[in-house]
C-alpha cells in the first residue's frame, strides 16, 4: 500500500511540475529576461563609473548554458523533478494523515493535504522571504539567504503539523470548528514570532557593511559621486509580476498534485464505494433515457 501511494504521489507530482513549467515558461520567463536585461545595463553603467574612477573592471564568468537551454531544458527538468519531490513529500504526509482525520474521504483528504503543502512549503515562507528574479541578491549573502529560507520552511512545516495536532487534541473539548480556529491561531502566533526573530535580507551583516541599512537587496538607483542618477532602480512592475507568477505557478503545482492524486487515492483506498456509485449512476441514466423502438 505504501509503495502504491508513493507511486501515485510521484506521478501526480511529475504532471504538476510539467504544468507549472508550462505556465512559468509563458508568463514568468519574460520577467526573468527583463530582469537580466536590467542587470546587464546596470553592470555596464557600474563599469563606466569604475573606469572613470580608475578602478579596473572585473572579468565576468562565462555562461555555461545559453538562455534558451536554461529557459527550456533547465527550467523544464528542474520543475518536473521538483514536482516529483513535492509529490513524494505529499504522499508521505497523506499516509501520516490516513486514519487520523475522522471520516474524511480520500479525495477530500488529498485536497486538504495539498493545501497544507502549499501553505507550509511556500506561501508562509514567501511572506518573510519572497521570490526574487535575477539582478536581486548579492553574491556575498547567497549562503546566508539559503540558510534563512530553509529555516523558515522547516519552521513553517513543523508548526503547521503542530497546529493540526493541537486541533485534534482540542477537538473533544471544543468541537471541530473551535478546535480548528484555536490551532490556526496558535500557528499564526508562533510563526509570527519566528518571522520577527529572523532577520530581513537587507539587514544581514555583509549587506550592512557593503551597502548600508536597507530592508531588502532590491537594487536602488545607481548614482555617481555627485549624486547624479546614472541608472534607475529595479523596475517595480517586473518585481511584482515575477512574484505574482511565482505564486501562481505554485498554486498550479500543489493544486494539480491534490486534484490528480484525489481520484487515484479514492479508487485505491475506497474501491467498494466507487463500485457502488457506478451501478447507481448507470441505473439512473437508464431510467432517465428509456430506449424507444
Amino acid at each position: 500500500m505504501v509503495k502504491r501511494i508513493l507511486g501515485r504521489g510521484l506521478l501526480a507530482g511529475a504532471l504538476a511540475g510539467l504544468l507549472a513549467f508550462a505556465f512559468a515558461r509563458i508568463f514568468a520567463e519574460p520577467q526573468i529576461n527583463k530582469a537580466i536585461a536590467y542587470e546587464s545595463g546596470r553592470d555596464a553603467a557600474q563599469e563606466a563609473l569604475d573606469k572613470a574612477a580608475g578602478i579596473p573592471p572585473e572579468m565576468a564568468d562565462p555562461d555555461l548554458f545559453s538562455r534558451t537551454v536554461q529557459a527550456d531544458v533547465g527550467l523544464g527538468v528542474g520543475m518536473i523533478f521538483f514536482g516529483m519531490a513535492m509529490g513524494a513529500l505529499f504522499a508521505v504526509a497523506y499516509l501520516l494523515c490516513l486514519g487520523r482525520t475522522g471520516r474524511l474521504q480520500a479525495r477530500t483528504l488529498s485536497v486538504l493535504v495539498a493545501g497544507g503543502g502549499l501553505l507550509g512549503f511556500y506561501l508562509v515562507p514567501f511572506v518573510k522571504y519572497p521570490a526574487n528574479p535575477p539582478a536581486i541578491g548579492h553574491a556575498e549573502t547567497i549562503q546566508q539567504r539559503g540558510s534563512l529560507y530553509l529555516v523558515m520552511v522547516l519552521c513553517s512545516v513543523l508548526f503547521l503539523a503542530g497546529a493540526v495536532w493541537l486541533g485534534q487534541r482540542l477537538q473533544p473539548r471544543f468541537g471541530n470548528w473551535n478546535a480548528t480556529l484555536l490551532g490556526a491561531a496558535a500557528y499564526v502566533v508562533v510563526i509570527g514570532v519566528v518571522m520577527t526573530l529572523l532577520p530581513s535580507i537587507g539587514h544581514l551583516s555583509d549587506n550592512v557593511h557593503l551597502y548600508g541599512h536597507h530592508a531588502t537587496e532590491t537594487p536602488l538607483p545607481l548614482t555617481d559621486k555627485q549624486g547624479h542618477l546614472v541608472y534607475p532602480g529595479f523596475p517595480a512592475d517586473v518585481l511584482f509580476d515575477f512574484r505574482l507568477y511565482s505564486v501562481a505557478a505554485q498554486l498550479i503545482l500543489w493544486g494539480t498534485i491534490g486534484l490528480v492524486f484525489a481520484p487515484m487515492a479514492q479508487r485505491l483506498l475506497q474501491p467498494a464505494t466507487v463500485r457502488r456509485q457506478k451501478p447507481a449512476s448507470a441505473a439512473s441514466a437508464g431510467a432517465a433515457d428509456p430506449v424507444t423502438t
